[in-house]
């Protein structure tokens, strides 16, 4: 399956479209106080990004017939959260980088101490978004979905899959331990993602856990090859970053060509989950390939 097919370039487009508009409108105008922290949390925001998190929410909830209204709230709630992490991943206490996503990053354009009150803000919001809209039917799904992305942010997740990564800086890893680092600092929020959209139409099946398990994996597998191949005007962040700072990645692992492969084969893994949903999963099975086949 090609991700050039123009019905799902079509539909991604839609659902990039909408989530901008959407995220223009839940986050704070750059106009209220205090404002520079609000037009930072904008500038953090909009204007960049595959938005593949909210296309995975958009995806789950489809399959199940979830409410437009509800998807883009349960997305929106994701996608500040990876916003917020971006923010603080590139300050110089972090991975210390000057580029995202084409402009300059909120510590570089505004400073440190303001890109810190964005990263704190932005996941303030999300939580918001997640307690102040009707997103279910069943309070107790709405309850799991705030459970679900506290969980996918926090210590045993994203936070603590990057405190690995900072760890693991100049130690080379194996295949195992990179997949247990990935598996919470790219793949928690990736399983959040698709975990909220389903949970907006009733509950989640398992065979969308699986699934995302593998594409949260071969997101970073891809992720870590686009670092060594591709260019920094390409990426629309600093390339070949990784290797510079003596990070363990796949490619450092495995080598390019068997990273590669292992990328390909979590893809056909992601699609033999989807295989019992049948053709109500064919986005999710589309987002799979866009994942693993893109060239940014």
């Amino acid at each position: 399956m090609k991700t050039t097919d123009g019905d799902f370039a079509v539909w991604m487009g839609a659902v990039q479209s909408r989530m901008e508009g959407a995220l223009a409108r839940l986050l704070p105008g750059a106009g209220h106080a205090p404002a520079r922290l609000h037009e930072a949390m904008r500038y953090a925001t909009l204007e960049g990004g595959k938005r593949v998190r909210p296309l995975l929410t958009f995806a789950a909830g489809e399959l199940g017939g979830a409410a437009a209204a509800r998807l883009e709230v349960a997305a929106a709630a994701v996608e500040l959260v990876h916003a917020y992490s971006l923010v603080h991943d590139d300050m110089p206490c972090m991975d210390d980088d000057v580029l995202r996503r084409g402009k300059p990053t909120v510590h570089v354009e505004y400073d440190q101490a303001t890109a810190l009150l964005v990263g704190d803000a932005l996941q303030a919001l999300a939580f918001q978004l997640l307690a102040e809209h009707r997103l279910a039917d069943d309070p107790a799904a709405q309850l799991e979905m705030v459970k679900t992305l506290a969980a996918a942010a926090g210590s045993r997740g994203m936070a603590g899959g990057q405190q690995i990564d900072l760890e693991a800086t100049g130690k080379p890893l194996s295949q195992t331990e990179l997949e247990f680092m990935h598996v919470r600092k790219t793949g928690a929020l990736i399983s959040a993602a698709v975990r909220l959209g389903a949970l907006c139409a009733g509950p989640c099946p398992p065979a969308l856990d699986q699934y995302a398990h593998r594409i949260g994996l071969a997101f970073q597998v891809v992720d870590d090859v686009l670092d060594a191949e591709a260019s920094t005007a390409t990426l629309g962040k600093t390339a070949g970053k990784d290797s510079k700072q003596g990070k363990p990645t796949y490619v450092s692992a495995l080598g390019v060509a068997h990273a590669r492969a292992y990328a390909e084969e979590l893809r056909r893994d992601a699609h033999e989950a989807l295989a019992p949903l049948g053709a109500r999963a064919r986005r999710l099975g589309e987002l799979a390939d866009f994942i693993v086949l893109r060239k940014f």
